[in-house]
C-alpha cells in the first residue's frame, strides 16, 4: 500500500502565503529595530557600542542559524 500525497492546493497555498508572513515580519523587526536604536542613541556613546556589538552578534546568530535550518 501506498500512503497517498498531500493535495497539490494545499502547498501551493501555502507556498504564497509564506512569503508574504515573511515580509510582514521583516517589516516589524526593522521598525522595532529603529525605535530600539533611537532610544539607545539618546542615552550615549558607550552603550551603543555595547548595543552594537551584541546586535552584531545576534545578527550572526540568526543567519547561521536561517543557513542550517535551510540546509535540511
Amino acid at each position: 500500500m501506498t500512503a497517498s500525497p498531500a493535495p497539490l492546493a494545499a502547498d501551493a497555498l501555502l507556498g504564497l502565503l509564506f512569503p508574504f508572513w515573511q515580509l510582514v515580519i521583516g517589516i516589524f523587526v526593522v521598525l522595532l529595530l529603529a525605535v530600539s536604536v533611537r532610544r539607545l542613541a539618546r542615552r550615549g556613546r558607550s552603550r551603543m557600542t555595547t548595543a552594537l556589538l551584541v546586535s552584531g552578534a545576534a545578527a550572526v546568530a540568526f543567519a547561521a542559524v536561517g543557513i542550517l535550518a535551510q540546509g535540511r
